[in-house]
């Protein structure tokens, strides 16, 4: 994908644990008002690539945001910029209610109006109503799903304009994986542009634009997410689809 106007470009990429090598090389880069999702098996590199972007881990290469790098901002700096992390164990406060939760998830706006605090409070009520039912339960108190809307709603009180989402599926039952996706597609169509890793590859390239695949911490393949689909070696590795059940699949093998 080309990486001009892009809201985050990222080139060469590399994390190492100690003198281990956890990605190699990688570059991606997302378009403003567009998800893009990383897939790959467990370990290939995907959510430390999300940390090293949100500036968790130390990496070499260049990450550029609103086209200005932020190697040298904190992470506190990445999110006031409109960079949000919503991790994959979701590390909510268990023993605080959820509206201290989301209020907590404003703390990069502490300088901001009040109202215009209230007015992102009232949206994410909006649209979790489950959680405006539930805002003086503790979080821990709170089924799979709900936590997972918590985690999204805590993020969106820091008004991202990109989000990084760490398996936002993981741990949920199929309906509940559903109306946590379709509400991914809802914060792109209001403006909120989304990078994705999940391990469940065929629900995320069902919604994503565009697509990289990691493998063993090295980019193996790239392109439109409906072209990857129907590629025979994604839909045999990641969709459990063997070659012959998608023959006519028209993508290039390199």
């Amino acid at each position: 994908m080309t990486s001009a106007n892009a809201l985050l470009d990222v080139k060469d990429l590399s994390v190492f644990y100690g003198s281990v090598g956890a990605v190699h090389r990688l570059s991606l880069s997302v378009p403003e008002g567009s998800i893009v999702t990383l897939i790959g098996p467990n370990g290939a590199g995907k959510t430390t690539s999300l940390n090293a972007i949100m500036g968790l881990h130390r990496a070499q290469g260049t990450i550029r945001y609103l086209g200005e790098p932020v190697s040298r901002l904190s992470v506190e700096q990445r999110v006031a910029k409109g960079l949000v992390l919503v991790p994959e164990r979701r590390e909510l406060f268990a023993g605080m209610s959820v509206a201290d939760n989301l209020s907590l998830g404003a703390f990069s706006r502490r300088r901001a109006r009040a109202g215009d605090v209230q007015a992102t409070l009232d949206d994410v009520y909006q649209r979790f109503p489950r959680l405006a039912e539930r805002r003086n339960q503790l979080a821990g108190t709170l089924s799979g799903g709900e936590r997972q809307m918590l985690a999204l709603g805590r993020a969106l009180m820091a008004k991202p304009r990109l989000l990084l989402l760490d398996e936002p599926s993981l741990g949920l039952a199929p309906l509940i994986v559903r109306e946590i996706l379709s509400i991914v597609v809802e914060l792109r169509a209001s403006g909120v542009s989304i990078l994705l890793v999940e391990q469940n590859a065929r629900a995320a390239l069902r919604i994503a634009d565009y697509a990289y695949v990691l493998e063993t911490g090295e980019l193996a393949m790239e392109g439109e997410s409906s072209k990857l689909a129907e590629d025979p070696r994604v839909a045999a590795t990641y969709l459990g689809i063997r070659d012959a059940a998608v023959g006519g699949a028209t993508a290039d093998r390199p």
